[in-house]
């Protein structure tokens, strides 16, 4: 298997009748979207005559930058490491981990400082379609100035936000086209800056391989019973 086929999902316009129907009966045991977070596991073990096109990585990407950031910042930016001499270079970077070479594509998920003057540039698609009024924009930026200007340790914060949660989405959409995926912060930080190039302004948040597994994985990991985790106040 050199190739998969992306699933065609429909844009969910029955949403606001699902949730009535959600809060009148009881929350639905199953679903698409359940079924793909409570398979999802760590992988080990991958294929390595597997590979994402180059298409299919982008729409990866494309949907992955869906999931939401503060303010609209949009902080993030990703290296794909697919090709061989890149996985060599990463590879050692990278403490050795199998996935670097066995997976199809390593992702070099990077988090950007959060920067309040970018906000005009990122709301413009929103004014220009009519989602957002103009006279918004002040109202976003102005906060965000404030919050993270005079503030170093938030801009980081920020970009490591950022980073997680797209390496989640990330994940999740693999995971729906039945693809294997392993999120790994075992790498030299400063040696993965200068040998790919990262920007000062980006912070090396953590690597996701991404392809076809192989048996010998494990099913997903017992969680902590929810009590443990959980106070209703």
């Amino acid at each position: 298997m050199s190739r998969i086929d992306i699933p065609a999902i429909e844009s969910p316009g029955g949403a606001s009748a699902n949730f009535r129907a959600l809060a009148q009966d009881s929350i639905p045991a199953r679903n698409p979207v359940v079924e793909t977070i409570l398979s999802r596991s760590a992988a080990k073990y991958y294929d390595p005559s597997f590979n994402l096109s180059d298409e299919q990585i982008n729409e990866l990407v494309r949907i992955t930058t869906t999931a939401p950031t503060s303010f609209h910042l949009q902080n993030w930016r990703f290296i794909a490491v697919r090709t061989p001499e890149a996985k060599a270079r990463l590879k050692p970077i990278a403490w050795n981990q199998p996935p670097i070479t066995d997976a199809a594509v390593t992702f070099i998920i990077c988090g950007q400082l959060a920067d309040a003057s970018v906000i005009p540039q990122r709301l413009a698609p929103l004014v220009q379609a009519g989602i957002m009024p103009a006279t918004m924009v002040p109202e976003w930026e102005n906060p965000a100035r404030g919050l993270y200007a005079e503030y170093p340790q938030q801009q980081r914060d920020e970009a490591v936000r950022t980073g997680a949660i797209a390496a989640t989405a990330m994940m999740y959409v693999a995971r729906s086209w039945g693809l294997g995926s392993t999120p790994m912060i075992g790498f030299d930080a400063e040696a993965l800056v200068r040998e790919f190039a990262l920007a000062e302004d980006e912070v090396p948040v953590m690597l996701v391989s991404i392809g076809a597994e192989r048996p010998g994985n494990w099913p997903q990991k017992p969680r902590r019973p929810v009590p443990e985790v959980l106070d209703l106040v």
